[in-house]
C-alpha cells in the first residue's frame, strides 16, 4: 500500500512538470530571466561562462536549454517535449 502511494505521488509530480511544449512556445528571444523563471520555475542547472550562461530545466531525455547574455533570452532550444 505504502508504495502504491508513492508511485501516485511520484506521477503526479512528473505530470505536473512545467517543462512542456506548451511553456516553451511561451518563451521568446529578448525575454528576462525573470520572465522565463515565471513560466518554468528555477533552472535545474546554468553554467556561466565568459560572456553567457546556458541554463536547462528538465532532464537529458525532455528539456528546454536557454542561452542568457546580460541577462536575456538570445537563444533556445528543447527536446523530447509533445
Amino acid at each position: 500500500m505504502k508504495k502504491l502511494l508513492v508511485t501516485a505521488a511520484i506521477l503526479t509530480l512528473v505530470g505536473c512538470s512545467k517543462v512542456n511544449i506548451e511553456n516553451y512556445n511561451k518563451v521568446t528571444v529578448g525575454m528576462d530571466k525573470t520572465e522565463i523563471e515565471a513560466i518554468l520555475g528555477s533552472a535545474d542547472n546554468c553554467e556561466e561562462k565568459t560572456l553567457h550562461t546556458n541554463c536547462i530545466w528538465g532532464n537529458e531525455d525532455q528539456h528546454i536549454k536557454v542561452t542568457l547574455v546580460s541577462e536575456k533570452v538570445t537563444l533556445y532550444t528543447q527536446k523530447g517535449l509533445k
